[in-house]
C-alpha cells in the first residue's frame, strides 16, 4: 500500500470511491424521478429511517456530521420537502427532526439504488472482498 501522498494513496482512493458511489447514486435517483435528492442527504436520510424524529444533536452524532454542517444540510432538505424540525417537547431549547412522508416514500427507492449498486460492485469483488472492504471501512470510520 502506498503511504506517500499520490493518487496511489489510499486516502485519494477511498476519496475517488465515495465520490464515484455519489456520483452513480445522484444518476440512479435522477433517472427514477428524484433529480433533487443529493446523494449527501444519505448521511441524515439513512439515521432518520432507522428512527425519525432524532434531536439535531443526536442526528448530527449518527451521521458524524459537525452540528454548523448539520444544521446546513436539514435546511437544504427543508428546502427540498425531505424534512421538517419541530420544537422538542422535552427541551425547548431543542429540535427534532421528523421526516416527510415525501421523505418516507423515497426508502424504497434508496433500497433499490442501493441494492443494484452493492450488486454491481459484487459482480468485481469475491463474496470475501466484500466482506473484507466493509470490515475495512467501518474499522476507517472509527478512527480517532
Amino acid at each position: 500500500m502506498e503511504r506517500a501522498a499520490t493518487t496511489g494513496n489510499l486516502g485519494f482512493l477511498l476519496a475517488k470511491a465515495s465520490q464515484r458511489w455519489n456520483d452513480l447514486l445522484g444518476q440512479a435517483f435522477k433517472e427514477r424521478g428524484h433529480g433533487h435528492v443529493r446523494p449527501s442527504y444519505g448521511s441524515l436520510l439513512l439515521p432518520l429511517w432507522e428512527e425519525d424524529g432524532l434531536r439535531m444533536g443526536e442526528l448530527a452524532r449518527r451521521a458524524r456530521l459537525s452540528k454548523q454542517t448539520l444544521t446546513t444540510m436539514v435546511r437544504l432538505m427543508e428546502r427540498d420537502g425531505l424534512v421538517l424540525r419541530e420544537p422538542d417537547p422535552e427541551d425547548g431549547r431543542a429540535s427534532r427532526v421528523r421526516l416527510t412522508p415525501r421523505a418516507k416514500r423515497l426508502k424504497a427507492v434508496a433500497d433499490e439504488v442501493v441494492g443494484a449498486l452493492t450488486a454491481r460492485v459484487e459482480e468485481r469483488l469475491s463474496p470475501h472482498q466484500s466482506r473484507e472492504l466493509e470490515r475495512g471501512l467501518r474499522a476507517i470510520v472509527a478512527l480517532q
